[in-house]
């Protein structure tokens, strides 16, 4: 049986309008795996036009989603990556070089964050985009957390230098969009709240709205932005308060 060295992952949910986009610039992989959640629309007829590794299920939790698919992966090395982000012939490129050569376990990619055409440098973290991701690793050193939403990650294993090339990002298309991430996140988030027994207080919920609105806004230079990054900023300071009123409010059935 020939040894698999690269596993490229995609978990998708729903994603026909931008999975072949993805799956087109996984080709330098030794395979591609793809995870369909719930799917309903085209995805899995796109997919199979790529590769015969897909595993379909139902999951309510982020983190049980991507375990299954990471289990799935039969290389050595594992690059993880989302329907909506675009891999280049360059970071392609770098990617096979950096296991050629391994200086560690697990490598952080970073992320060129778009919303529609327009890129946008600052603001990002948090809950929306993402300045980089530990996206290229040794099977077995990364497993993700219970979490619905932005689970957490328990990584063993050195960290390698953080590669140079980043991954393209498509956020979202509009501020439509970005309010529609916020209604599904908030109601992840406040179930997640709601299983540990503390949705903690409203008052200090309200307090955030100020501190993250500022640290989205000034700190992280999302004024730089114009009118995206003061969206992208407002966001980012009610989801920790509608994530605590929907637990409160509006109990999960």
């Amino acid at each position: 049986m020939e040894t698999i060295q690269l596993s490229a992952l995609v978990v998708a949910y729903n994603e026909e309008a931008r999975l072949a986009a993805c799956l087109d610039g996984l080709t330098f992989a030794d395979e591609t795996v793809v995870v369909l959640d719930k799917c309903t629309d085209g995805s899995k007829s796109i997919a199979s036009g790529y590769t015969d590794r897909l595993i379909e299920g139902s999951w309510d939790r982020e983190g049980e989603r991507r375990n299954v698919g990471i289990e799935a992966c039969r290389g050595k090395w594992i690059f993880e990556i989302d329907a909506d982000e675009r891999a280049s012939d360059a970071l392609a490129e770098e990617i096979r070089a950096t296991i050629e050569v391994v200086e560690g376990d697990i490598f952080n990619i970073p992320v060129d964050n778009f919303v529609g055409d327009h890129f946008i440098c600052h603001v990002w973290g948090g809950l929306f985009g993402k300045n980089g991701y530990p996206g290229l690793f040794r099977k077995g050193v990364k497993v993700w957390g219970r979490e619905r939403v932005h689970p957490h990650l328990h990584v063993s294993g050195r960290q390698g230098t953080d590669l140079k090339t980043p991954i393209i990002h498509y956020v979202d298309r509009n501020i439509s969009d970005m309010l529609i991430w916020l209604d599904r996140y908030t109601t992840l988030r406040a179930k997640d709240l709601a299983d540990s027994g503390d949705v903690g207080s409203f008052p200090n919920m309200v307090r955030k709205i100020f501190s993250r609105f500022w640290k989205c806004y000034v700190t992280r230079r999302g004024n730089r932005e114009g009118g995206y990054g003061f969206v992208i900023a407002l966001c980012a300071a009610l989801y920790p308060v509608l994530s605590h009123l929907k637990a409160r409010l509006e109990p999960a059935p």
